[in-house]
C-alpha cells in the first residue's frame, strides 16, 4: 500500500518538475538568445558553432532551473493533490503528512545529487568550454569577414576600417578605429598600417598601429591629440560580450577554488569572492532539501486549482529566497558576515519558515498568510467605502 502510494506521488512530482525545467530554462536562455541571433544572422557564425554554445551554457543555467524546477513541481503536485481532496482521504485511511514524505525526500536526493554533479563538474567546464569556443569563433570571423574599404562593426564600441587586409600575414593598412566604449570619452584612431594579434590566454584581440595618431574629445570643448610611433588596441572579448560570464571564479574547478582561497598576497576582495563562490556552491543544491521542507506545506495549503496559482506561489517564494541570498552575498562581499554565513543564510531562514510551515500543516491549522489577500482586499475596499463617504 504505502510503496504504491509513493510512487503515485514519485510521479505526480516528475511531470511537473520536467515541465518546470524546461520553462525555467527557455526563460533563462531567451535572456541569450538575441545575442546569439545576431552572431548567425549579422556574423555568419555557423549555427552548429551556436548550438555548441547554448550547450555550453546549459550547465550555468541547470544549477539553478533544477531547484527551482523541484519546487513548482511539490507546489503543483500537493496543490493538486489537496484541491481534489486526496490528502483528505489519505488522512481519513491513518496516513498522515509525514508519511508521504519519503518520495520528496528521494526526488530532493535525486535533485540535489544532479545539482551537485553540475556545480562541482559541469559548470567550470561549461563555463570555460563556452568562452573558448566563442574566442575561437569570433576570431575566425575577424579573419573572413574583414574586407578591404568596409566598416567592421563586428564589436559593439568599435567600427574598424582598413584599406588593405592581408589575411595571410595580418597585416592591415590604411586603418581608420571608432572607439566609443567610454561613452564620455569617445576617440578616432588613424594610423598607417597595423597588425592583428590574438592572445588566447586572455581571450584577448590585439591591434598593433604603426604610425598614427589618436583624436579624443573630452566633453564638449576638450580636444586631444595624441601621435604615436606605435599604439596597442585591446578588445577584451569577456567585457565586449555580454552574454560571456566575467566572474574568474565561475570557471574554477573545486579544487582550484581550495588552492586559490590559500593563497595570500591578493586583494581582501578577490579572496573574499572565492570564498563566497565556494560556499554557495555547496549552499545551492541543498536548497533542494529546503524547498521539499517548505513546498509541501505551501502546496497543500494552496486550496485554489490550477497550474498559475501553484506557479504564481512558486515565483514568489524564489523571489523571497533571492532577495535573502543578495542580501547574504552583499554582506559577504564587505565582510560584515562570514563568507560561509552569507551563502547560507537563505537556507538557514528558509529552514525555519519550513518547520513552522510543517508543524503547522501537520495541526490541521490554517497559515495566515493565504488568507493575507483576502485581508488586503478587504481592507482596501474599507478605506475606499470610508473615503466615498466623506465626499
Amino acid at each position: 500500500m504505502k510503496k504504491t502510494l509513493h510512487l503515485y506521488i514519485f510521479k505526480e512530482i516528475t511531470i511537473p518538475f520536467f515541465l518546470g525545467f524546461a520553462v525555467f530554462t527557455f526563460v533563462l536562455l531567451m535572456g541569450r538568445f538575441m545575442n546569439l541571433a545576431d552572431m548567425v544572422i549579422a556574423k555568419g557564425v555557423p549555427v552548429a558553432d551556436v548550438v555548441r554554445l547554448l550547450l555550453y551554457m546549459l550547465p550555468s543555467f541547470s544549477f539553478i532551473t533544477i531547484p527551482m524546477s523541484f519546487l513548482l513541481a511539490l507546489l503543483l503536485a500537493f496543490g493538486r493533490l489537496s484541491a481534489d481532496n486526496e490528502i483528505t482521504a489519505l488522512k481519513s485511511g491513518g496516513i498522515s503528512l509525514y508519511g508521504i514524505l519519503p518520495p520528496v525526500i528521494v526526488f530532493a536526493f535525486l535533485a540535489y545529487t544532479a545539482t551537485t554533479i553540475i556545480t562541482v563538474y559541469a559548470l567550470p567546464w561549461g563555463n570555460t568550454a563556452f568562452k573558448t569556443l566563442l574566442y575561437d569563433v569570433i576570431n575566425v570571423r575577424v579573419n573572413i569577414s574583414l574586407k578591404d574599404r568596409v566598416f567592421n562593426d563586428d564589436f559593439p564600441g568599435l567600427v574598424l576600417y582598413v584599406s588593405r587586409y592581408d589575411e595571410a600575414n595580418h597585416h592591415i593598412s590604411g586603418v581608420l578605429i571608432y572607439d566609443e566604449r567610454d561613452a564620455e570619452e569617445p576617440s578616432t584612431i588613424f594610423a598607417r598600417s597595423g597588425m592583428i594579434m590574438t592572445d588566447p590566454d586572455r581571450k584577448t584581440l590585439r591591434l598593433r598601429l604603426i604610425d598614427g595618431g589618436v583624436h579624443r574629445l573630452r566633453g564638449k570643448s576638450d580636444y586631444q591629440l595624441m601621435e604615436f610611433d606605435s599604439y596597442d588596441l585591446s578588445v577584451n572579448f569577456n567585457q565586449t560580450y555580454k552574454i560571456v560570464p566575467t566572474a574568474n571564479e565561475l570557471d574554477m574547478t573545486f579544487k582550484e577554488l581550495r588552492y586559490a582561497m590559500k593563497l595570500t598576497g591578493f586583494d581582501p576582495s578577490i579572496i573574499r569572492n572565492l570564498h563566497l563562490e565556494f560556499h554557495r556552491r555547496l549552499a545551492f543544491p541543498f536548497a533542494c532539501f529546503v524547498f521539499a521542507l517548505v513546498g509541501v506545506p505551501l502546496g497543500l495549503q494552496n486550496r485554489r486549482s490550477g497550474k498559475s496559482s501553484g506557479f504564481s506561489l512558486c515565483l514568489a517564494v524564489l523571489l523571497l529566497y533571492y532577495i535573502a541570498l543578495s542580501v547574504g552575498k552583499t554582506l559577504g562581499q564587505k565582510a560584515i558576515v562570514p563568507p560561509v554565513l552569507a551563502m547560507w543564510l537563505p537556507n538557514l531562514l528558509f529552514i525555519t519558515l519550513g518547520v513552522y510551515f510543517f508543524k503547522t500543516t501537520a495541526s490541521e491549522q490554517r497559515m495566515k498568510i493565504f488568507d493575507l489577500p483576502t485581508r488586503l482586499v478587504a481592507w482596501a475596499h474599507a478605506r475606499f467605502s470610508a473615503w466615498r463617504k466623506t465626499r
